[in-house]
Protein backbone atom coordinates (compact mmCIF):
# COMPACT_ATOMS: atom_id res chain seq x y z
CA UNK A 1 0.00 0.00 0.00
CA UNK A 2 1.23 3.49 -0.78
CA UNK A 3 -0.05 6.82 0.50
CA UNK A 4 1.34 10.26 -0.18
CA UNK A 5 3.75 11.07 -2.97
CA UNK A 6 2.77 11.93 -6.52
CA UNK A 7 0.40 9.45 -8.16
CA UNK A 8 2.58 9.15 -11.27
CA UNK A 9 5.60 8.22 -9.15
CA UNK A 10 3.58 5.63 -7.25
CA UNK A 11 2.28 4.16 -10.50
CA UNK A 12 5.83 3.83 -11.84
CA UNK A 13 6.79 1.96 -8.67
CA UNK A 14 3.98 -0.50 -9.46
CA UNK A 15 2.74 -0.53 -5.85
CA UNK A 16 0.00 -2.96 -4.81
CA UNK A 17 -2.56 -0.29 -3.83
CA UNK A 18 -2.66 3.52 -3.95
CA UNK A 19 -4.57 5.34 -1.18
CA UNK A 20 -5.51 8.94 -1.95
CA UNK A 21 -6.92 11.72 0.18
CA UNK A 22 -9.21 14.31 -1.37
CA UNK A 23 -10.69 15.00 -4.77
CA UNK A 24 -7.67 16.34 -6.63
CA UNK A 25 -5.27 13.56 -5.60
CA UNK A 26 -7.87 10.92 -6.44
CA UNK A 27 -8.48 12.28 -9.94
CA UNK A 28 -4.72 12.54 -10.47
CA UNK A 29 -4.27 8.89 -9.51
CA UNK A 30 -7.13 7.79 -11.75
CA UNK A 31 -5.49 9.55 -14.71
CA UNK A 32 -2.16 7.76 -14.38
CA UNK A 33 -3.30 4.15 -13.84
CA UNK A 34 -6.24 1.98 -14.76
CA UNK A 35 -4.71 -1.19 -13.34
CA UNK A 36 -3.32 -0.44 -9.86
CA UNK A 37 -6.17 -0.47 -7.30
CA UNK A 38 -7.00 2.98 -5.91
CA UNK A 39 -8.76 3.54 -2.58
CA UNK A 40 -9.82 7.14 -2.14
CA UNK A 41 -10.84 8.96 1.01
CA UNK A 42 -12.79 12.19 1.08
CA UNK A 43 -14.01 12.65 -2.50
CA UNK A 44 -17.22 14.64 -2.56
CA UNK A 45 -19.80 13.40 -5.02
CA UNK A 46 -17.55 10.85 -6.79
CA UNK A 47 -20.43 9.84 -9.05
CA UNK A 48 -21.43 13.40 -9.96
CA UNK A 49 -17.77 14.38 -10.43
CA UNK A 50 -17.28 11.52 -12.88
CA UNK A 51 -14.72 9.57 -10.88
CA UNK A 52 -16.91 6.44 -10.84
CA UNK A 53 -19.96 5.30 -12.80
CA UNK A 54 -21.82 3.71 -9.89
CA UNK A 55 -21.73 3.95 -6.11
CA UNK A 56 -22.86 0.37 -5.59
CA UNK A 57 -20.41 -1.13 -8.09
CA UNK A 58 -17.88 1.53 -9.12
CA UNK A 59 -16.14 -0.80 -11.57
CA UNK A 60 -12.62 -0.40 -12.85
CA UNK A 61 -9.75 -0.04 -10.40
CA UNK A 62 -11.18 2.48 -7.96
CA UNK A 63 -13.34 2.57 -4.82
CA UNK A 64 -13.35 4.33 -1.47
CA UNK A 65 -15.14 6.64 0.92
CA UNK A 66 -16.98 9.76 -0.18
CA UNK A 67 -16.94 13.19 1.47
CA UNK A 68 -20.55 14.02 2.26
CA UNK A 69 -22.05 17.15 0.65
CA UNK A 70 -25.67 15.99 0.79
CA UNK A 71 -28.44 18.48 1.62
CA UNK A 72 -28.71 16.89 5.09
CA UNK A 73 -25.07 17.53 5.91
CA UNK A 74 -25.05 21.08 4.59
CA UNK A 75 -28.32 21.79 6.43
CA UNK A 76 -26.69 20.58 9.65
CA UNK A 77 -23.94 23.15 9.18
CA UNK A 78 -26.52 25.91 8.88
CA UNK A 79 -28.48 24.56 11.85
CA UNK A 80 -25.39 24.63 14.07
CA UNK A 81 -24.45 28.06 12.77
CA UNK A 82 -27.88 29.48 13.61
CA UNK A 83 -27.56 28.13 17.13
CA UNK A 84 -24.51 30.32 17.76
CA UNK A 85 -25.57 33.26 15.55
CA UNK A 86 -29.39 33.27 15.48
CA UNK A 87 -29.65 36.83 14.15
CA UNK A 88 -27.39 36.31 11.16
CA UNK A 89 -29.49 36.44 7.98
CA UNK A 90 -27.08 37.44 5.19
CA UNK A 91 -24.16 35.08 4.90
CA UNK A 92 -21.14 35.80 2.80
CA UNK A 93 -20.67 32.47 1.03
CA UNK A 94 -17.03 31.94 0.13
CA UNK A 95 -16.72 29.32 -2.62
CA UNK A 96 -14.37 27.97 -5.26
CA UNK A 97 -16.34 27.30 -8.48
CA UNK A 98 -13.42 25.28 -9.88
CA UNK A 99 -14.00 22.59 -7.29
CA UNK A 100 -15.11 19.35 -9.03
CA UNK A 101 -18.15 18.97 -6.78
CA UNK A 102 -19.17 22.64 -6.88
CA UNK A 103 -22.53 22.11 -8.59
CA UNK A 104 -23.51 19.34 -6.19
CA UNK A 105 -22.50 21.43 -3.20
CA UNK A 106 -24.38 24.51 -4.41
CA UNK A 107 -27.59 22.53 -4.93
CA UNK A 108 -27.35 21.16 -1.41
CA UNK A 109 -26.56 24.47 0.27
CA UNK A 110 -29.40 26.27 -1.50
CA UNK A 111 -31.85 23.75 -0.05
CA UNK A 112 -30.44 24.39 3.42
CA UNK A 113 -30.61 28.15 2.97
CA UNK A 114 -34.32 27.93 2.20
CA UNK A 115 -34.92 25.77 5.26
CA UNK A 116 -33.17 28.16 7.64
CA UNK A 117 -34.23 31.33 5.84
CA UNK A 118 -30.83 32.81 5.23
CA UNK A 119 -29.62 34.72 2.19
CA UNK A 120 -26.40 33.39 0.69
CA UNK A 121 -24.23 36.08 -0.88
CA UNK A 122 -21.92 34.08 -3.11
CA UNK A 123 -18.35 35.34 -3.41
CA UNK A 124 -16.00 33.32 -5.60
CA UNK A 125 -12.27 32.64 -5.40
CA UNK A 126 -10.21 30.59 -7.85
CA UNK A 127 -6.65 31.31 -6.71
CA UNK A 128 -4.85 32.72 -3.63
CA UNK A 129 -4.63 36.17 -5.22
CA UNK A 130 -8.45 36.36 -5.33
CA UNK A 131 -8.95 36.43 -1.57
CA UNK A 132 -8.29 40.10 -0.82
CA UNK A 133 -10.87 41.12 -3.41
CA UNK A 134 -13.31 38.54 -2.04
CA UNK A 135 -12.95 39.96 1.46
CA UNK A 136 -13.65 43.45 0.15
CA UNK A 137 -16.76 42.15 -1.63
CA UNK A 138 -18.08 40.50 1.53
CA UNK A 139 -17.62 43.81 3.33
CA UNK A 140 -19.39 45.68 0.55
CA UNK A 141 -22.34 43.28 0.75
CA UNK A 142 -22.61 43.94 4.51
CA UNK A 143 -22.77 40.24 5.29
CA UNK A 144 -23.49 39.47 8.93
CA UNK A 145 -22.06 35.96 8.85
CA UNK A 146 -19.75 33.75 6.81
CA UNK A 147 -20.20 30.28 5.31
CA UNK A 148 -17.10 28.64 3.82
CA UNK A 149 -17.23 25.75 1.35
CA UNK A 150 -15.12 22.66 2.09
CA UNK A 151 -12.39 23.01 -0.53
CA UNK A 152 -8.64 22.48 -0.85
CA UNK A 153 -7.93 26.06 -1.98
CA UNK A 154 -9.97 27.52 0.86
CA UNK A 155 -8.31 25.26 3.42
CA UNK A 156 -4.89 26.30 2.12
CA UNK A 157 -5.83 29.95 2.84
CA UNK A 158 -7.52 29.20 6.17
CA UNK A 159 -5.42 31.60 8.26
CA UNK A 160 -6.34 34.50 6.00
CA UNK A 161 -10.04 33.58 6.04
CA UNK A 162 -10.15 33.17 9.82
CA UNK A 163 -8.26 36.42 10.36
CA UNK A 164 -10.71 38.26 8.10
CA UNK A 165 -13.73 36.85 9.95
CA UNK A 166 -12.27 37.75 13.36
CA UNK A 167 -11.23 41.25 12.29
CA UNK A 168 -14.73 41.96 10.98
CA UNK A 169 -16.52 40.16 13.83
CA UNK A 170 -18.27 37.79 11.46
CA UNK A 171 -19.53 34.53 12.98
CA UNK A 172 -18.40 31.82 10.60
CA UNK A 173 -19.19 28.20 9.80
CA UNK A 174 -16.46 26.26 8.04
CA UNK A 175 -16.61 23.03 6.08
CA UNK A 176 -13.34 21.67 7.49
CA UNK A 177 -11.93 21.40 10.99
CA UNK A 178 -8.57 22.87 9.90
CA UNK A 179 -10.17 26.33 10.12
CA UNK A 180 -11.01 25.87 13.79
CA UNK A 181 -7.47 24.65 14.46
CA UNK A 182 -6.22 28.13 13.50
CA UNK A 183 -8.88 29.99 15.49
CA UNK A 184 -12.06 29.72 13.41
CA UNK A 185 -15.38 29.75 15.21
CA UNK A 186 -17.16 26.56 14.14
CA UNK A 187 -16.88 23.63 11.74
CA UNK A 188 -18.91 20.56 10.90
CA UNK A 189 -17.38 17.90 8.69
CA UNK A 190 -16.83 14.16 8.31
CA UNK A 191 -14.32 12.69 10.74
CA UNK A 192 -11.41 12.12 8.37
CA UNK A 193 -9.24 9.91 10.64
CA UNK A 194 -12.16 7.49 11.00
CA UNK A 195 -12.55 7.42 7.23
CA UNK A 196 -8.88 6.54 6.73
CA UNK A 197 -9.25 3.82 9.34
CA UNK A 198 -12.14 2.35 7.35
CA UNK A 199 -10.05 2.60 4.19
CA UNK A 200 -7.67 0.07 5.75
CA UNK A 201 -10.38 -2.58 5.47
CA UNK A 202 -10.74 -1.81 1.75
CA UNK A 203 -7.02 -2.23 1.26
CA UNK A 204 -7.04 -5.50 3.19
CA UNK A 205 -9.85 -6.92 1.06
CA UNK A 206 -8.16 -5.84 -2.16
CA UNK A 207 -4.86 -7.43 -1.12
CA UNK A 208 -6.80 -10.61 -0.40
CA UNK A 209 -8.13 -10.69 -3.95
CA UNK A 210 -11.34 -8.60 -4.05
CA UNK A 211 -11.59 -6.35 -7.09
CA UNK A 212 -11.84 -2.66 -6.10
CA UNK A 213 -14.67 -2.14 -8.59
CA UNK A 214 -16.77 -4.67 -6.67
CA UNK A 215 -16.51 -2.72 -3.39
CA UNK A 216 -19.29 -0.12 -2.97
CA UNK A 217 -18.51 3.53 -2.29
CA UNK A 218 -19.34 4.28 1.35
CA UNK A 219 -20.44 7.50 3.01
CA UNK A 220 -19.06 9.01 6.24
CA UNK A 221 -20.47 7.53 9.43
CA UNK A 222 -18.94 9.90 11.96
CA UNK A 223 -18.95 13.70 11.91
CA UNK A 224 -16.93 16.27 13.83
CA UNK A 225 -18.31 19.41 15.39
CA UNK A 226 -15.40 21.67 16.28
CA UNK A 227 -15.66 25.05 17.98
CA UNK A 228 -13.26 27.70 19.16
CA UNK A 229 -14.23 29.64 22.24
CA UNK A 230 -11.80 32.47 21.66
Amino acid sequence: MATGGRPAELARLNVDVIVTGGTHASFAAAKVTTTIPIVFVGVAGPLEAGLVTSLARPGGNITGLAFDVTPETVAKRLELFKEVAPKAARLGHLVNPNNPFFSLYIRSVEIGAQTFRVELQRVEVRAPEDFDGAFMEIGRLRSDGLLVQPDVLLVSQRSRVVEFAAKNRLPAMYGAREFVEVGGLLSYSPHVPEMFSRADSYVDRILRGTKPGDLPIEQPRKFDVRSHSG
